[in-house]
């Protein structure tokens, strides 16, 4: 098999079964009661952090919080967007509650996460599809929308946490003339995307992270600690339990409304 990079196969798997090897994403595999797994990717887990909670952290929900808290270090007072409200668009939202951010906008076509975007920090919530006419009139950008709610000025920070191409404009659109940021976390699969010129030649930044800029050994054990502390609420990340022999069911569940994240028990 050949390597296809974030979206497909590593070629320098060390894991195989009955002789086969199996491929995996990101150096990073689960699935498994045994595996070998690189050093530099581990991390030992405080005994008093709830299991599922440090299973929420190894990507997801810290990503975005990383991006946020340690790859952007959004400033008190500032004001920032969030397009996309799943584990990682909540953790981004985080992230800028515990930094300080005063104005925190949430952006998500599912009116099911205004109340999930709250409870991580959120002050504002657009629904894009909720402020469309019937006849899909005069329907305005998801920029334009969150320019409406800080004076017509955008925010300092974006972070477009979907992975859908179209929106990277909107995200850099969205926010200041001149010192915005739009910082790319949800990954898309389509590996080109169309960047208008003027929203850079007028002095915005686009940029991307991965991981939120995290370092496993360094700021995974400060996450986890923020989890015991209650500084951060991973518990309302957890929308359903299900048994290993339901992992089947686990897409189905993905589709509804009202799922965060899936735990699967073994």
């Amino acid at each position: 098999m050949e390597s296809k990079g974030l979206a497909g196969s590593m070629d320098d798997s060390s894991m195989s079964i009955r002789g086969q090897t199996l491929y995996h994403l990101l150096s990073c595999s689960t699935w498994s009661e045994y595996t070998v797994s690189d050093a530099n990717y581990v991390v030992k887990v405080d005994p008093d952090v709830a299991l599922p909670h440090a299973s929420f952290l190894s990507c997801g929900f810290s990503t975005g919080f990383g991006a946020a808290w340690m790859d952007s270090k959004v400033e008190s007072g500032s004001s920032m967007a969030v397009i996309g409200l799943g584990a990682v668009g909540l953790g981004a939202i985080q992230g800028a509650r515990v930094q300080g951010a005063s104005t925190i906008i949430g952006v998500d076509k599912n009116g099911m996460k205004k109340d999930k975007g709250e409870a991580f920090g959120m002050t504002h919530f657009i629904n894009p599809d909720g402020q469309r006419s019937s006849d899909n009139a005069d329907v305005k950008a998801i920029s334009e929308m969150v320019k409406d709610l800080t004076g017509g000025v955008g925010v300092d920070y974006c972070f477009e946490c979907s992975g859908v191409p179209d929106l990277i404009n909107q995200a850099l659109e969205a926010t200041k003339v001149g010192k915005g940021k739009a910082v790319v976390v949800g990954a898309g699969l389509d590996p080109f995307v169309q960047i208008s010129f003027l929203n850079l030649l007028m002095g915005r930044t686009l940029k991307g992270t991965i991981f939120g800029g995290l370092k496993s050994k360094t700021h995974l054990p400060l996450l986890l600690h923020k989890s015991k502390t209650k500084e951060i609420q991973l518990d309302e990340l957890l929308t359903h339990e299900i048994k290993l022999e339901e992992a089947p069911k686990a897409l189905e569940i993905l589709k509804q409304s009202n799922c965060v994240k899936i735990l699967i028990k073994i």
